[in-house]
């Protein structure tokens, strides 16, 4: 490849610009309606964007606030709402304007891998334009970059974090203040981030730390911007609001794995040895280490992918099953030749996988995407060594060079158009349950018949339609701070009751409670038999979900 490079001028640039477009394409195209709708994450970073462009508060009236957003009581990072502010005040609060800041990070997220690749492999000059390449039509960040996915904008400063550290050991002393700044801003966006940031920032200084010796001056600078940069959320990380997340999904608050642990011991009598062997402690170790490794399952990765339909198509894995051979064969040799920063590469994936492992819910491409793009690079290590390969093949294997040039080609197509079919075709009809497709059309309705009714109450059945009715409706911050009904339960987790003539209750009345004209939204499966049905909302596959009626 490099040779191809040297032989036609400016093809270098051509290939990366044709790459760029690509990947550009492939996050924008049918942005706002593919995924087919919001979820309700999606829609919080939405009209707290909106909030924050009136008058620089979020939705329950925070003036910018820049340790959280309360959202729902999971206490979101602020920075994907900040970001998103001026996509909303250019098109309007909208699907498209959400999703935007993950788009266009995830298409410079490719770009920033070429300069990334080329510090850490200077004399590899093909594995940038290969690993950018894979990046480009990666199913795993194509998926992730085509939703309001905090964890995506999150990589890009993670990546760009790496890279401007490497410039800095490598270059200028001064890109390390860059560097810091870029890692913090992870910290900012997602909460994944905040361990994974640290350690690698941590790793990347002890592996470079005679070169950073000689830049005390930068050094110490880096370190106190940082510190002062984190500061306004150390408070809040140590705070029982940053742990409320944490304790709702993470293992170690599953009571069955404290179970399991008793009955181990039980069984074995309750003997010294038992209590120390079944102990919960190790237990907990032996879930966690389980938890690690799920999400290097060859399944999750070149098969099925995330159970999350919302992460995967379901019928591709989170890499393409064309990347396996080259995956392998990237890290033997990756590990053989040892070449410049390459210890990096998998340290950073071990990195980027540990909050993930945390977690109840495993494998889970989100969680990890902060190790992208170690799997990339990996993969186009293993092309770039087969392609050296096939160059200097001599005999038999020289004649068959074409051939199998060919094979492997119309493979790597063939892989990516069936992925490519499946999400822009099939995926937005077979998924949009996940997505929880009907409120918009439900909300819509609302808006053209709410004038003949007294109430309006909505089922929590799909779960926070509140957010929803305030982002379909571009409902007025100020106007919602003074309605709205809002409780705090004893978890810390935020429910919004009610907004003026609006209700939302877990179950809806089966009969006329008052005189007034009340409109009731619900799932197609609750709705009473004395229901008069006003209008009937469908999924994109044409099943029924949800209904308006009166009773």
């Amino acid at each position: 490849m490099d040779r191809v490079f040297k032989k036609i001028p400016n093809i270098s640039i051509i290939f990366l610009c044709i790459v760029i477009f690509l990947a550009a394409f492939l996050r924008f195209y049918q942005l706002d309606i593919n995924p087919p709708a919001i979820n309700w994450d999606e829609a919080a970073l939405g009209y707290n964007a909106f909030s924050l462009g009136i008058d620089g508060r979020d939705e329950f009236g925070r003036f910018l606030p820049f340790d959280y957003l309360e959202s729902f009581g999971d206490f979101k990072p602020p920075m994907y709402a900040y970001l998103t502010i001026i996509p909303v005040k250019i098109f309007g609060l909208n699907e498209y304007s959400t999703r935007f800041a993950s788009a266009f990070f995830g298409t410079f997220t490719v770009l920033i891998t070429f300069f990334l690749v080329k510090s850490l492999f200077p004399s590899r000059r093909d594995l940038a334009y290969i690993t950018t390449a894979i990046l480009a039509i990666s199913p795993w960040h194509i998926m992730l970059s085509r939703a309001a996915f905090e964890a995506n904008v999150a990589t890009f400063f993670i990546i760009v974090g790496v890279w401007l550290f490497l410039k800095a050991v490598q270059e200028k002393p001064a890109f390390l203040l860059l560097s810091i700044m870029s890692f913090v801003a992870s910290a900012y966006t997602f909460n994944s981030a905040r361990i994974v940031a640290p350690l690698l920032l941590v790793c990347l200084s002890i592996g470079f730390r005679k070169k950073l010796i000689s830049q005390k001056k930068y050094l110490f600078s880096s370190i106190v911007l940082g510190a002062i940069l984190v500061l306004p959320i150390a408070f809040f990380l140590i705070s029982p609001q940053a742990s409320l997340r944490f304790k709702e999904v993470n293992i170690f608050s599953d009571i069955e794995i404290l179970k399991l642990s008793n009955q181990e011991m039980s069984n074995s009598g309750n003997k010294m040895w038992a209590k120390v062997i079944h102990n919960r402690r190790i237990v907990y170790a032996r879930e966690y280490t389980k938890h690690y490794f799920d999400n290097l399952n060859p399944s999750f990765l070149f098969d099925k992918g995330d159970g999350n339909p919302r992460f995967s198509t379901q019928d591709v894995g989170q890499m393409y099953k064309w990347d396996i051979p080259f995956f392998v064969v990237g890290i033997l040799f990756l590990i053989r030749r040892k070449e410049k920063n390459w210890w990096i590469v998998p340290i950073w994936m071990a990195i980027g996988i540990i909050p993930a492992a945390f977690a109840r819910e495993t494998p889970h491409a989100l969680r990890i995407e902060g190790s992208l793009p170690t799997f990339q690079i990996i993969t186009a290590y293993g092309v770039s060594e087969f392609l050296i390969w096939i160059e200097s093949a001599k005999g038999l294997f020289k004649k068959i060079k074409k051939p199998v040039l060919v094979l492997i080609a119309a493979v790597l197509i063939i892989n990516s158009l069936y992925f490519l079919h499946g999400l822009f075709v099939h995926y937005p009809r077979e998924q949009s349950a996940e997505w929880l497709y009907g409120y918009e059309e439900s909300i819509n309705y609302i808006n053209s018949v709410e004038n003949n009714y007294d109430k309006i109450y909505f089922d929590d059945f799909l779960g926070r339609p509140y957010i929803y009715m305030l982002f379909y409706k571009k409902y007025n911050p100020q106007k919602f701070r003074e309605l709205a009904n809002v409780t705090r339960d004893s978890f810390g987790f935020v429910h919004v009751k009610k907004i003026g003539k609006y209700n939302f209750q877990d179950a809806l009345p089966t009969e006329t409670i008052s005189d007034q004209k009340v409109l009731y939204i619900n799932e197609i499966k609750s709705i009473p038999d004395s229901a008069r049905i006003k209008k009937i909302f469908y999924l994109k596959n044409k099943q029924p979900v949800m209904a308006a009626y009166t009773l």
